[in-house]
């Protein structure tokens, strides 16, 4: 039978690679619902590709217009997130593909883990926010997470050649993003058009920005403390600029195992939407006679603090994490709007970590009064 598939943010860059998979492969998947926050010219046109059941835009406003679009179709059109947390829970879905970007995503992603469902996880900061609430309630309800960075996705596959051996190390690899190279002179001047121009991948704004600080690697340790049950101390960053090795398991003899390919975000997306099985998605492949070299160096936590303050959050563990997540996504979208500098994000992450108002042992409840207490810290930075 068909994979029924829900997407929680179809619209930006890993929910329309996630469409380009489905699009290969209609005879393994159907999409029943999709959403996005704002765009519904492109959430219109894709509901009308796929005939969509069901079409969420968490944008009151941009209801209407959305609904307009589709209203000679058979696509049940709602709206807010909390038609998303009902719709994910439907029995006409079988895989929620969490593709949204940011804190937004944890509520959504919890209701279709209450619902047992497997949860193709692409939203990394569902895990910093609230790891501890994330997982129990995976454990509680049966669910399943099968990772879609392609960092963890890589760690996943090589845990399933482990033999059930203990993991001595996590080596999560880390491109370096547009500045490897850049002095720190240099970077305190960088425009967000600069850090926008990823040398390896394609991803969103966001989450590009967060490669050229380094702090989504920072988050992806965070992330990887939550998904493999591992220390922090046992996961090691290593910067591999060719991003062909996606990461690597080191064991108690010394052994590694590494997962690679070539670059291109629909290998694990593909992966997490069949496992087990490995289907095509017409990424490129890997020919070694001419790949020439690869390349490892040590991070400088100099010149990228953010990574630095992810493993503080992380050692401090609670609501820390959250409160990071939260002042970076200020940060981050103001620096994209040229209101501050490259290296005002790590202040400003910085900060909001110091006046945290730490909870050692966070209900839900906590996580979300944290998220608005550090935003609220960072904008006040940033005026």
């Amino acid at each position: 039978m068909k994979r029924r598939i829900a997407i929680l943010g179809s619209t930006g860059s890993i929910g329309t690679q996630t469409l380009d998979v489905i699009r290969q492969h209609r005879d393994l998947f159907e999409v029943d619902m999709i959403s996005a926050g704002s765009n519904a010219d492109l959430l219109a046109k894709q509901a009308v590709e796929f005939d969509v059941n069901n079409v969420v835009i968490c944008n009151e406003a941009r209801y209407k217009v959305l609904q307009e679009a589709l209203e000679d179709t058979d696509c049940k059109v709602w709206t807010g997130i909390d038609s998303l947390c009902s719709l994910v829970k439907s029995a006409n879905v079988d895989i929620v593909v969490g593709a949204m970007v940011g804190f937004s995503g944890l509520r959504p992603t919890l209701a279709a883990l209450e619902a047992g469902k497997i949860v193709a996880l692409a939203n990394k900061e569902t895990l910093v926010a609230a790891g501890s609430i994330v997982t129990r309630t995976m454990r509680e309800h049966g669910a399943v997470i099968l990772p879609v960075d392609s960092e963890h996705s890589a760690i996943f596959q090589c845990l399933l050649g482990a033999q059930g051996n203990t993991i001595e190390k996590i080596h999560l690899t880390a491109s370096g993003g547009p500045f490897r190279t850049w002095p720190r002179t240099r970077i305190a001047g960088a425009t967000a058009a600069d850090a926008l121009k990823h040398p390896n991948w394609d991803m969103g704004a966001k989450v590009t920005i967060d490669s050229a600080t380094m702090m989504n690697k920072g988050f992806e340790v965070i992330e990887a403390k939550w998904l493999f049950d591992v220390r922090p101390q046992d996961i090691n960053v290593v910067v591999h600029p060719e991003s062909i090795i996606h990461s690597m398991v080191e064991f108690a003899d010394g052994a590694v195992i590494a997962q690679m390919g070539w670059p291109d975000m629909r290998e694990p997306i593909g992966l997490a939407l069949s496992f087990p099985a490995r289907i095509t998605v017409g990424n490129r492949k890997i020919d070694f006679a001419t790949l020439g070299s690869l390349n490892f160096e040590a991070p400088d936590l100099d010149r990228f603090p953010n990574l630095r303050l992810a493993y503080e959050a992380i050692e401090r563990g609670g609501n820390a994490p959250c409160a990071l997540n939260a002042a970076n996504e200020v940060a981050v979208a103001a620096y994209l709007k040229g209101s501050i500098g490259f290296y005002d994000i790590s202040n400003i992450n910085a900060k909001c970590l110091d006046g945290l108002n730490f909870v050692a042992n966070p209900s839900l409840e906590d996580i979300f009064e944290t998220n608005e207490e550090a935003a609220r810290i960072a904008n006040g930075c940033i005026s």
